[in-house]
């Protein structure tokens, strides 16, 4: 239908003008010198700013209108299934941005843009009171954005449908109360048997260059297409995409903690994945978008866990990484290392934690967010309250701001509502891989021979070329046969972790 075919080319438009903001943004967090942040926050507005024109302006409304109802979104009964499903998710994004007038927008995407360099330089110099008017400031405009869009059961809950569509925070709260039951215990338990996991192993020191090299070989192996990505080194390690024959990923490495850096690669490489498995043909258009954050999060945690952190990878890989640093590991043996890998230890620092206690420190973030959109919570209150549940839901207690409440990049972008995604994806990842193995035959055999891309082309086939033409939880049922729910992820982990703890 000419309607649709024009909607196409317009979104293609709108998606190359995103991919350039997105490029000044990757710029900014990777190459950009410092004193270019004001400028920077101008150029990227401007193009936001086109983007936004755009997506609300005749090029989208017109032909939209042709096929869809504009005040509900209900297609064209005369469409095909696929069609109606593809214009829907078309009508979705058009009434998300329709709502928000332009001069928001540009102003959202300025403070934004500047309150990401005040956070870093914040972060640096453990200073909170320099963060907190910026803080303040997007807070304002969050509530702003909120009452443009329509609050719907709770105003938290009208950020959380942008990054996972159709889930609802009493539902998030439903299943990381599941969680919480019987993980809470299990840490304890952990904790209870004082084994000693010979952390030692992995805080030697590990020159980056080597690092660097094994993780990039780790990257090829899994199915990362280096002609079209590349890896360089930032403060906070992310992915960014311009269009599937361009996504980049970051990372860190720390030659005194070999799994710091090689958990983020592998991890961000998982979220590469996915977006150079998005199909070409449909740029631009919700069918060439990943389904939600929190899918998007389940297949690089499913990379840097479910698979990285497992005994059929390191059966394969660990002679490699021997042969690397053998003054580190060489009479080291595997269930010795693997053991290290696996220790479950609460700690500081989020995006260092383990794959169990992970997911605490989401609860605490998500705890916060809702007080904070929903209740007002005052910016000055969030210090003590982040140290404080720090103890309470890890017990242990941050030294410092940098190490609290300063130390994610997501409140800075705005990113209010993105946190629970992260637990989601450990709950999406179990199942998905469970179905893998169904039907995928010898999969962990295939891993324990370095071959990943029996699993990567079936996550290609099976998750990442759906694009939004189903939501997470269809994408679960239709895959598993089964509604999402806490068990899968809690049985995966008091079963891998009573084996290497002697529970």
């Amino acid at each position: 239908m000419r309607a649709i075919e024009q909607l196409k080319k317009e979104l293609r438009v709108i998606a190359n003008l995103r991919g350039a903001a997105s490029l000044l943004h990757w710029d900014q967090e990777t190459y950009m010198p410092s004193g270019g942040g004001a400028a920077r926050a101008e150029q990227v507005a401007l193009l936001e700013s086109l983007a936004h024109e755009r997506l609300v302006g005749d090029g989208i409304k017109i032909p939209l209108g042709d096929v869809v109802d504009m005040t509900n979104g209900v297609p064209d009964a005369g469409l095909s299934e696929e069609s109606q499903k593809l214009v829907h998710e078309i009508w979705r994004d058009y009434y998300r941005a329709a709502a928000l007038p332009g001069e928001f927008v540009e102003e959202l995407s300025k403070t934004t843009s500047r309150a990401q360099q005040v956070w870093a330089e914040s972060r640096k110099e453990n200073s909170f009171s320099t963060f907190a008017p910026w803080l303040e400031k997007i807070i304002q405009l969050k509530n702003r954005e909120i009452e443009y869009l329509g609050k719907k059961a709770t105003p938290y809950d009208t950020l959380l449908d942008f990054y996972e569509p159709g889930m609802t925070s009493a539902e998030i709260t439903r299943l990381f109360g599941e969680v919480r039951e019987r993980l809470v215990p299990l840490v304890q338990k952990i904790k209870e048997t004082g084994l000693d996991t010979e952390q030692q192993i992995l805080k030697q020191h590990y020159d980056a260059d080597k690092q660097w090299t094994f993780g990039l070989s780790v990257l090829q192996d899994m199915g990362y297409d280096l002609t079209c990505g590349r890896q360089d080194r930032s403060a906070h390690p992310f992915t960014i995409n311009f269009h599937p024959t361009d996504v980049r990923i970051t990372t860190r490495i720390d030659e005194n903690d070999f799994l710091s850096g090689f958990s983020s690669t592998v991890h961000e490489g998982g979220h590469a994945l996915y977006e150079q498995g998005l199909r070409t043909e449909w740029f631009g258009t919700p069918f060439g978008e990943a389904i939600s954050f929190g899918i998007h999060e389940s297949q690089s945690r499913l990379w840097e866990n479910l698979v990285g952190l497992s005994k059929p990878f390191w059966k394969h890989y660990y002679p490699k990484l021997q042969k690397l640093f053998p003054e580190n590991l060489s009479k080291v043996s595997l269930d010795r290392f693997y053991r290290a890998i696996n220790t479950i230890k609460p700690s500081l620092i989020r995006v260092d934690a383990d794959e169990a206690t992970y997911n605490l420190h989401i609860m605490l973030r998500f705890e916060m967010e809702r007080l904070i959109i929903n209740d007002g919570l005052p910016v000055s209150a969030l210090p003590k309250m982040w140290d404080d549940k720090m103890e309470e839901y890890l017990g242990i207690r941050p030294d410092r701001d940098a190490n609290g409440v300063l130390q994610d990049v997501h409140w800075s972008f705005g990113g209010f509502g993105y946190f629970p995604t992260y637990a989601l994806g450990n709950l999406y990842n179990v199942p998905i891989m469970s179905q893998a193995r169904r039907e995928i035959p010898g999969l962990d055999e295939q891993i324990a021979a370095g071959k990943l891309m029996g699993l990567r082309n079936w996550l290609k086939t099976k998750v990442h070329e759906v694009g939004r033409r189903k939501t997470a939880s269809e994408l679960i049922r239709d895959l598993t046969g089964e509604p999402l729910s806490a068990g899968p992820f809690m049985d995966y982990l008091e079963i891998k972790f009573a084996e290497i703890y002697h529970l």
